[in-house]
Protein backbone atom coordinates (compact mmCIF):
# COMPACT_ATOMS: atom_id res chain seq x y z
CA UNK A 1 0.00 0.00 0.00
CA UNK A 2 0.61 3.43 -0.83
CA UNK A 3 0.09 6.51 1.45
CA UNK A 4 -0.19 9.90 -0.13
CA UNK A 5 -0.66 12.76 1.96
CA UNK A 6 -0.95 16.67 0.54
CA UNK A 7 -0.81 19.09 3.58
CA UNK A 8 -2.13 22.43 2.50
CA UNK A 9 -2.66 25.42 4.97
CA UNK A 10 -5.97 24.79 5.75
CA UNK A 11 -6.87 20.76 5.46
CA UNK A 12 -4.23 18.00 5.09
CA UNK A 13 -5.77 14.89 2.77
CA UNK A 14 -4.47 11.46 3.20
CA UNK A 15 -5.33 8.71 0.76
CA UNK A 16 -4.37 4.86 0.45
CA UNK A 17 -3.43 3.78 -3.10
CA UNK A 18 -3.22 0.07 -3.91
CA UNK A 19 -2.06 -1.06 -7.16
CA UNK A 20 -2.55 2.33 -8.42
CA UNK A 21 -6.11 2.25 -7.34
CA UNK A 22 -7.48 4.25 -4.98
CA UNK A 23 -8.96 2.87 -1.96
CA UNK A 24 -9.50 5.23 0.81
CA UNK A 25 -9.25 8.81 1.69
CA UNK A 26 -9.46 11.01 4.77
CA UNK A 27 -9.62 15.22 5.30
CA UNK A 28 -8.36 16.44 8.74
CA UNK A 29 -7.32 19.99 9.86
CA UNK A 30 -3.69 21.39 9.53
CA UNK A 31 -2.77 21.76 12.84
CA UNK A 32 1.26 22.50 13.21
CA UNK A 33 1.01 22.64 16.75
CA UNK A 34 -0.26 18.70 17.01
CA UNK A 35 2.97 16.86 17.51
CA UNK A 36 4.30 13.78 15.83
CA UNK A 37 2.57 11.04 18.63
CA UNK A 38 -0.88 13.47 17.94
CA UNK A 39 -0.98 12.82 14.44
CA UNK A 40 0.23 9.23 14.79
CA UNK A 41 -3.01 8.41 16.85
CA UNK A 42 -5.43 10.47 14.45
CA UNK A 43 -4.23 8.66 12.20
CA UNK A 44 -4.08 5.36 13.25
CA UNK A 45 -7.79 5.67 14.25
CA UNK A 46 -8.58 6.47 10.75
CA UNK A 47 -6.62 3.35 9.31
CA UNK A 48 -8.01 1.39 12.23
CA UNK A 49 -11.52 2.19 11.01
CA UNK A 50 -10.48 1.11 7.31
CA UNK A 51 -9.07 -1.92 8.60
CA UNK A 52 -5.21 -0.99 7.82
CA UNK A 53 -2.52 -0.62 9.85
CA UNK A 54 0.82 0.70 9.96
CA UNK A 55 2.78 -2.06 8.81
CA UNK A 56 0.46 -2.31 5.84
CA UNK A 57 2.49 0.42 4.36
CA UNK A 58 4.99 0.02 1.88
CA UNK A 59 5.85 3.81 1.26
CA UNK A 60 4.23 7.12 1.68
CA UNK A 61 4.95 10.09 -0.17
CA UNK A 62 3.94 13.68 0.91
CA UNK A 63 3.86 17.11 -0.64
CA UNK A 64 3.31 19.46 2.15
CA UNK A 65 2.87 23.41 1.56
CA UNK A 66 3.46 24.05 5.16
CA UNK A 67 6.58 23.88 6.39
CA UNK A 68 6.59 23.47 10.40
CA UNK A 69 3.82 20.11 9.17
CA UNK A 70 6.91 18.34 6.97
CA UNK A 71 9.10 17.73 10.35
CA UNK A 72 6.07 16.64 11.71
CA UNK A 73 5.14 13.75 9.59
CA UNK A 74 8.31 12.90 8.27
CA UNK A 75 9.26 11.92 12.00
CA UNK A 76 5.74 9.98 12.17
CA UNK A 77 6.80 8.05 9.28
CA UNK A 78 10.12 7.17 10.51
CA UNK A 79 8.79 6.07 13.93
CA UNK A 80 5.41 4.65 13.40
CA UNK A 81 5.96 3.27 9.83
CA UNK A 82 9.45 2.35 9.63
CA UNK A 83 10.10 4.30 6.42
CA UNK A 84 11.21 7.16 5.07
CA UNK A 85 9.08 9.07 3.28
CA UNK A 86 9.63 10.44 -0.15
CA UNK A 87 8.94 14.60 -0.43
CA UNK A 88 7.74 16.11 -3.49
CA UNK A 89 10.17 19.50 -3.56
CA UNK A 90 13.29 20.88 -6.16
CA UNK A 91 14.63 18.39 -8.25
CA UNK A 92 12.12 16.02 -7.90
CA UNK A 93 11.37 13.78 -11.13
CA UNK A 94 7.97 15.33 -12.82
CA UNK A 95 8.90 14.88 -16.29
CA UNK A 96 7.28 18.44 -16.47
CA UNK A 97 9.71 21.74 -17.52
CA UNK A 98 8.70 24.27 -15.24
CA UNK A 99 8.97 28.16 -17.23
CA UNK A 100 8.89 29.63 -13.75
CA UNK A 101 11.44 32.50 -13.01
CA UNK A 102 12.14 30.89 -10.11
CA UNK A 103 11.00 26.93 -10.08
CA UNK A 104 11.64 26.59 -6.38
CA UNK A 105 9.23 29.33 -5.63
CA UNK A 106 6.10 27.15 -7.32
CA UNK A 107 3.97 25.12 -4.40
CA UNK A 108 4.69 21.53 -4.26
CA UNK A 109 0.97 21.29 -4.85
CA UNK A 110 0.49 23.29 -7.83
CA UNK A 111 3.21 21.28 -9.90
CA UNK A 112 1.43 17.99 -8.39
CA UNK A 113 -1.90 19.22 -9.76
CA UNK A 114 -0.25 20.44 -12.92
CA UNK A 115 1.49 16.94 -13.69
CA UNK A 116 -1.72 14.66 -13.07
CA UNK A 117 -3.97 17.01 -15.25
CA UNK A 118 -1.37 16.68 -18.04
CA UNK A 119 -1.26 13.03 -17.81
CA UNK A 120 -5.10 12.92 -17.89
CA UNK A 121 -5.85 14.92 -20.40
CA UNK A 122 -2.74 15.50 -22.96
CA UNK A 123 -3.33 19.04 -24.10
CA UNK A 124 -3.02 22.40 -22.94
CA UNK A 125 -4.64 22.87 -19.70
CA UNK A 126 -5.68 25.82 -16.77
CA UNK A 127 -5.77 24.01 -13.74
CA UNK A 128 -7.83 25.80 -10.59
CA UNK A 129 -7.49 24.52 -7.31
CA UNK A 130 -10.11 25.71 -4.82
CA UNK A 131 -7.81 25.84 -1.28
CA UNK A 132 -6.73 28.13 1.24
CA UNK A 133 -5.82 30.09 -1.94
CA UNK A 134 -7.50 29.94 -5.40
CA UNK A 135 -4.57 29.45 -7.49
CA UNK A 136 -5.03 29.16 -11.55
CA UNK A 137 -2.05 27.36 -13.28
CA UNK A 138 -1.33 26.59 -17.00
CA UNK A 139 0.11 23.93 -18.64
CA UNK A 140 1.10 24.18 -22.47
CA UNK A 141 -0.17 21.52 -25.43
CA UNK A 142 3.49 20.06 -25.04
CA UNK A 143 3.35 19.79 -20.96
CA UNK A 144 5.05 22.69 -19.83
CA UNK A 145 4.21 24.79 -16.87
CA UNK A 146 4.34 28.28 -17.35
CA UNK A 147 3.18 30.22 -14.65
CA UNK A 148 -0.15 30.88 -13.22
CA UNK A 149 -2.04 33.43 -10.90
CA UNK A 150 -2.80 33.13 -6.97
CA UNK A 151 -6.29 34.84 -5.54
CA UNK A 152 -7.67 34.79 -1.93
CA UNK A 153 -8.97 31.76 -1.45
CA UNK A 154 -12.77 31.38 -1.29
CA UNK A 155 -12.62 30.90 2.86
CA UNK A 156 -10.09 33.77 3.57
CA UNK A 157 -12.07 36.71 1.59
CA UNK A 158 -15.50 34.99 3.54
CA UNK A 159 -13.95 35.56 6.61
CA UNK A 160 -12.35 39.09 5.82
CA UNK A 161 -15.96 40.13 5.33
CA UNK A 162 -17.13 38.93 8.45
CA UNK A 163 -13.87 40.41 10.45
CA UNK A 164 -13.79 43.73 8.97
CA UNK A 165 -17.31 44.75 8.65
CA UNK A 166 -19.06 45.22 12.37
CA UNK A 167 -22.48 44.38 11.36
CA UNK A 168 -22.06 41.58 9.19
CA UNK A 169 -22.77 38.24 10.89
CA UNK A 170 -20.53 35.08 9.52
CA UNK A 171 -22.29 32.95 6.85
CA UNK A 172 -22.00 29.41 5.48
CA UNK A 173 -20.83 29.40 2.11
CA UNK A 174 -23.88 28.25 -0.38
CA UNK A 175 -25.48 29.31 -3.81
CA UNK A 176 -28.27 31.53 -2.91
CA UNK A 177 -31.35 31.63 -5.28
CA UNK A 178 -31.05 34.47 -6.77
CA UNK A 179 -28.15 37.77 -7.23
CA UNK A 180 -30.53 40.32 -6.20
CA UNK A 181 -30.77 38.91 -2.58
CA UNK A 182 -33.64 40.02 -0.02
CA UNK A 183 -31.81 40.03 3.00
CA UNK A 184 -28.13 40.07 5.06
CA UNK A 185 -27.33 36.72 4.67
CA UNK A 186 -28.54 35.88 1.18
CA UNK A 187 -26.51 38.88 0.26
CA UNK A 188 -23.68 38.18 1.48
CA UNK A 189 -23.96 34.53 0.18
CA UNK A 190 -24.72 35.89 -3.30
CA UNK A 191 -21.59 38.45 -3.40
CA UNK A 192 -19.31 35.73 -2.01
CA UNK A 193 -20.88 33.05 -4.61
CA UNK A 194 -21.42 35.15 -7.70
CA UNK A 195 -17.97 37.25 -7.07
CA UNK A 196 -16.34 33.70 -7.20
CA UNK A 197 -17.68 32.38 -9.96
CA UNK A 198 -17.43 35.57 -11.75
CA UNK A 199 -13.58 35.81 -10.44
CA UNK A 200 -13.07 32.67 -11.83
CA UNK A 201 -14.28 33.56 -15.53
CA UNK A 202 -12.71 36.74 -15.47
CA UNK A 203 -9.09 34.82 -14.81
CA UNK A 204 -9.92 31.64 -17.53
CA UNK A 205 -10.99 34.47 -19.94
CA UNK A 206 -8.03 36.20 -19.28
CA UNK A 207 -5.41 33.79 -19.57
CA UNK A 208 -7.45 32.08 -22.57
CA UNK A 209 -6.15 35.24 -24.69
CA UNK A 210 -2.53 35.03 -23.86
CA UNK A 211 -2.62 31.09 -24.77
CA UNK A 212 -2.31 30.10 -28.46
CA UNK A 213 -4.60 27.11 -28.27
CA UNK A 214 -8.17 26.91 -26.13
CA UNK A 215 -7.54 25.29 -22.87
CA UNK A 216 -9.13 22.79 -21.55
CA UNK A 217 -10.42 24.20 -18.06
CA UNK A 218 -10.19 21.33 -15.07
CA UNK A 219 -10.92 22.27 -11.19
CA UNK A 220 -10.19 20.37 -8.19
CA UNK A 221 -10.80 21.77 -4.15
CA UNK A 222 -13.00 20.92 -1.35
CA UNK A 223 -15.40 24.02 -3.16
CA UNK A 224 -14.47 23.30 -7.06
CA UNK A 225 -18.04 20.99 -7.46
CA UNK A 226 -20.98 24.17 -6.69
CA UNK A 227 -18.32 26.74 -8.53
CA UNK A 228 -18.44 24.21 -11.62
CA UNK A 229 -22.30 24.00 -11.78
CA UNK A 230 -22.47 27.98 -11.61
CA UNK A 231 -20.03 28.86 -14.70
CA UNK A 232 -19.53 26.96 -18.81
CA UNK A 233 -15.87 28.42 -17.88
CA UNK A 234 -14.80 24.75 -16.25
CA UNK A 235 -14.88 21.99 -18.32
CA UNK A 236 -13.58 19.30 -15.91
CA UNK A 237 -13.50 18.64 -12.17
CA UNK A 238 -11.25 16.48 -10.31
CA UNK A 239 -11.84 16.01 -7.20
CA UNK A 240 -8.84 13.64 -6.32
CA UNK A 241 -6.57 15.34 -8.96
CA UNK A 242 -3.88 16.35 -5.87
CA UNK A 243 -3.54 12.60 -4.63
CA UNK A 244 -3.49 11.27 -7.89
CA UNK A 245 -0.56 13.44 -8.94
CA UNK A 246 1.14 12.44 -5.85
CA UNK A 247 0.31 8.41 -6.68
CA UNK A 248 2.03 8.97 -10.24
CA UNK A 249 5.14 11.20 -8.71
CA UNK A 250 5.78 8.01 -6.63
CA UNK A 251 5.62 5.87 -9.67
CA UNK A 252 7.60 8.29 -11.83
CA UNK A 253 10.79 8.75 -9.03
CA UNK A 254 10.71 5.12 -6.96
CA UNK A 255 13.03 3.44 -9.47
CA UNK A 256 15.51 6.36 -9.20
CA UNK A 257 15.07 6.20 -4.98
CA UNK A 258 14.85 3.60 -2.61
CA UNK A 259 13.08 6.36 -0.18
CA UNK A 260 13.62 9.38 1.11
CA UNK A 261 13.69 13.16 -0.06
CA UNK A 262 12.91 13.80 -3.60
CA UNK A 263 14.02 17.26 -3.04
Amino acid sequence: MLLVIDVGNSNTVLGIYRDGVLEHDWRVATDKYRTVDEYAMLIHDLFRLAGIAFDDLADVIISCVVPPMLNTLEGLCRQYCRLTPYVVGPGIKTGMPIQYDNPKEVGADRIVNAVAAYERCKCGLIVVDFGTATTFDVISADGEYQGGAIAPGIGISAEALFDRASKLPRVEFSRPGQVIAKNTVNSMQAGIFFGYVGLVEGIVARMKKELPVAPTVVATGGLAAPIAEATSSIDLVEPYLTLEGLSLLYQRNRQQNTGGSLA
